[in-house]
């Protein structure tokens, strides 16, 4: 039975459904069950329930000009649509809309990658061109860059830069929305707009200047619901001569402070690509009495655990650092880290990791022993060769072997970029756990704990990282992991943390944290999106945006 948008008749729709073929072609209208089928959250809270976020159909243009024939088409008839790059961003519902009944607009016929510049570090492209694609045509050229792709790098550098995805080299091409330069945008209305220097015809610098002249409103367009984005410039960093690796490891758990300090100076100061913070006392989680320390409720006992840490004779925590350069100034910098380590941490150590000139060979990217462990998964993306190698982390397997499920279907939530605000999460979730039962897993270990370590793949703050693990038939039980999720917003809001991004069904729940002032940003961005989009047909509800026509549809997402 097909799923009608809402306020539309059926004969409404297969009036909109015989123009929409006629703009994109018979074929590349799609409408059956199993073309539905390919639209939906696999991960979903609801799925196969009554409020599950499915499509009525969806369509795939191949060029702007579709783009636009389909935007008027939606006007026409008040259908809401939902536009997706390539679909494949599962971890936030995938290519499932906010609003059920939505049409899709699948953005994957649109694969040319427009221009590519060696000297001048860019490329522009279409949004179903994939970070594989990017890659490819970059080897293919032989051009001295290098892509920043996230995990997986099925996706698109145009959709993950727009739902503020980030990745894994040095910061400012890590942080991919920040990376990007130039839009080309279908408006609601059905006309196109440039962003930037795009709105000077014939501009010669679209992707080097970002902001034009005038109010940029390009910000809009990212976890937004105001246009359809054609095309995308993306920064891309160039190849360098070298790729080193070393790691610094301190012995006492208050040892952060200092390790922490260390690692934001070198970041600012734009010597290091991507830290990786980790604690070497894992293995101890598998210790009853560790584990009753480093979970206890309430305070925790520093003393006793750096006397369990020394006793195993193992460093509290550590932190892999990534250097890019010629042979000597990546040389240079791992001295001057290791200098100001012990400067800052009596007792830190160094460990020299590798040292590799560029571009590595598949041997080395795929090297099954690297030293102190460092991650292959983390070799690949650092040295920005695309790969899934991510789906590792879900299931028990020979790499995955411990008795918790890594499921990316959780949080990431923002806090400073200090010990102490590390800290206070770790004292924060593991006493949510105690206090109100929530099974959570977190970036190292099966449980919060002292050993729930951050994130660093923005610049100039912190990730951490609270997921869930599977339930029954492999899917995620709803009510129960509703119930969680929101009990971990409250406990982050409380805080002043939250979360950057969320999958369709939380968006509303996340929007409200963000209100200050009585929600005056999503009023202003509400009245923006009534102004621009009258009939409110693009991604009603993304980002937590309502225009008017669908209002009354907030937090109702899934019911």
């Amino acid at each position: 039975m097909t799923i009608l948008p809402p306020n539309v008749s059926a004969e409404q729709f297969a009036s909109a459904m015989r123009a929409f073929e006629a703009a994109v072609g018979k074929e590349w209208l799609l409408s059956s069950e199993i073309d539905i089928a390919g639209y939906r959250d696999p991960w979903s809270m609801v799925r196969d329930k009554p409020g599950e976020l499915l499509p009525s159909a969806a369509v795939a243009p191949a060029s702007v000009d579709q783009v636009q024939a389909v935007v008027r088409v939606a006007n026409e008839f008040k259908i809401p649509l939902y536009a997706v790059s390539t679909g494949k961003n599962y971890s936030y519902g995938g290519p499932a809309p906010n609003v059920r009944g939505s049409v899709i607009v699948d953005l994957k016929r649109m694969k040319k990658i427009l221009e590519i510049d060696g000297d001048r570090h860019f490329a522009l492209v279409e949004p179903g061109v994939t970070y594989f694609d990017l890659y490819r045509e970059i080897q293919a050229r032989g051009l001295k860059l290098m892509i920043d792709n996230p995990d997986p790098a099925w996706g698109s550098p145009s959709g993950n830069s727009l739902d503020r995805g980030v990745g894994y080299t040095m910061g400012p091409y890590r942080d991919h929305a920040s990376s990007t330069c130039g839009l080309e945008v279908v408006l609601a209305n059905g006309e196109v707009m440039r962003t930037g220097m795009g709105a000077l015809p014939g501009a010669k610098t679209w992707q080097e200047y970002r902001h034009g002249f005038g109010p940029d409103p390009a910000g809009l367009f990212f976890q937004g619901n105001f246009g359809i984005v054609t095309k995308i410039g993306v920064r891309l960093m160039p190849l360098p001569e070298h790729y080193r690796t070393g790691k610094i490891t301190v012995p006492r758990r208050q040892d952060l402070h200092g390790l922490v300090r260390t690692v934001n100076y070198l970041a600012d100061l734009f010597m290091i690509g991507e830290p990786v913070f980790s604690s070497p006392l894992h293995p101890l989680m598998k210790n009853s009495e560790f584990v009753a320390e480093a979970t206890r409720q309430g305070a925790f006992n520093d003393e006793k655990l750096d006397q369990m840490a020394a006793a195993a004779k193992l460093p509290f925590y550590q932190v892999e650092l990534q250097f890019y350069g010629s042979e000597g100034t990546t040389k240079a910098n791992w001295d001057y880290a290791q200098q100001l380590a012990v400067r800052n941490v009596p007792g830190a150590r160094a460990l020299e990791g590798v040292s590799f000139p560029m571009p590595l060979t598949r041997e080395q990217i795929m090297d099954k022993n690297p030293p102190y462990g460092e991650s292959a998964i983390r070799r690949y993306a650092a040295v920005a060769v695309p790969n899934l190698t991510t789906f590792d982390f879900i299931g028990r397997h020979v790499e995955n072997p411990d008795d918790y499920v890594h499921l990316h279907y959780g949080m990431f939530t923002i806090v400073p970029r200090s010990a102490e605000a590390v800290f206070q999460v770790q004292r924060a979730w593991v006493d949510l756990v105690h206090e109100e039962g929530a099974t959570l897993v977190t970036e190292q270990t099966p449980r919060p704990s002292v050993l729930t370590m951050p994130l660093q793949w923005h610049q100039t703050c912190f990730f951490m990282w609270a997921g869930f693990p599977l339930q029954a038939e492999g899917r995620p039980m709803s009510e129960a992991l509703a119930r969680m999720l929101e009990l971990v917003l409250d406990v982050n809001a409380k805080n002043g943390w939250c979360e950057y991004r969320a999958e369709p069904l939380m968006q509303d729940k996340v929007a409200e944290y963000y209100g200050f002032n009585n929600h005056v940003l999503r009023r202003f961005n509400e009245a923006l999106k009534d102004a621009v989009d009258p009939n409110g047909i693009l991604s009603p509800g993304r980002g937590g945006i309502w225009p008017k026509a669908f209002r009354s549809l907030r937090g109702k997402v899934g019911v």
